[in-house]
């Protein structure tokens, strides 16, 4: 694709509530048609104004076709005057249409119903079509397959929901497929896409006491036949989980893949922990 992490900008086309805590924005842009690819989980940043800004045409860096890993860019991004400087979040792409050029996301509305949590839900709450934001990525530098399975299992939370559905709609028809995932309430489940194999789905409430780490680790039975894993969410959440299926279920590291959203307490404007950098080390070293 060139670049490596192409820099482009997107314009709301529409805004659906479809859950009460989830938001669905549709943007198009003129780079979509050639940036995005029919693979699930194709994950991207997005750069959400701060409050009483814009992200025009101009504000965010170019990036140099040599600068391997974008870490130039970065660089030049954080020069920007920190008042002016957009934030920037990382989404999976829940789908896109390539006959009207649309691209959907998610954005999950953290805190209250209203949205009031970190930049990208209120900047989610309060969409309008219209709006324009600047995209990084997405890169199949980054692409890695889904590992190859007869039962797979996925477990998340509701920011890994949209690669869930995405991983479900490209598994193959020989494929079974568990799920759990964790959600604040009853109102926040949905459906997800049916499989040739079979999709079970058990949704955890956290209202009523739930977790996605418990209830994976209580499954019993239900985990029989699952031979590879998809995990994603929370850090910490990943990281127990991802440790439960290969001491405890004898999953191969290799099956499992893994990736931490968001950190509790953190935010991606957050440098990373020691924890976190050993785990991106281990996922590299897994994808070696």
């Amino acid at each position: 694709m060139g670049q490596v992490m192409p820099v482009s900008h997107v314009r709301v086309t529409g805004v659906e509530r479809i859950t009460p805590r989830t938001a669905r924005v549709t943007f198009t842009g003129d780079a979509l048609p050639r940036l995005l690819e029919d693979r699930p989980d194709q994950q991207m940043k997005l750069c959400l104004p701060r409050e009483g800004r814009s992200v025009a045409e101009g504000l965010l860096p170019e990036q140099s076709a040599e600068d391997a890993y974008g870490m130039r860019w970065y660089e030049a991004f954080l020069a920007i005057p920190e008042a002016r400087r957009p934030w920037m979040r990382s989404f999976t792409i829940r789908s896109y249409d390539r006959r009207y050029n649309a691209m959907a996301v998610d954005f999950v509305l953290h805190g209250d119903l209203h949205g009031n949590g970190g930049p990208a839900a209120r900047w989610g709450a309060a969409a309008r079509p219209g709006d324009v934001l600047g995209m990084v990525g997405p890169s199949s530098l980054y692409a890695r397959p889904l590992p190859e399975a007869a039962r797979l299992l996925l477990a998340g939370d509701e920011t890994a929901l949209p690669a869930i559905a995405t991983v479900l709609e490209a598994l193959p028809a020989a494929t079974g497929a568990l799920v759990y995932a964790e959600v604040a309430d009853a109102a926040e489940e949905r459906e997800l896409p049916p499989t040739a194999g079979g999709v079970e789905v058990h949704w955890v409430h956290r209202d009523r006491g739930g977790s996605l780490v418990a209830a994976v680790r209580e499954a019993g039975p239900a985990l029989d036949g699952v031979d590879a894993a998809w995990v994603a969410g929370e850090a910490s959440a990943v990281r127990a989980l991802r440790r439960h299926l290969v001491d405890e279920h004898q999953l191969p590291k290799a099956a499992v893949e893994f990736s931490g959203y968001w950190r509790r307490a953190l935010t991606q404007d957050d440098a990373p922990t020691e924890e976190d950098l050993a785990w991106a080390a281990e996922r590299a070293a897994d994808a070696s």
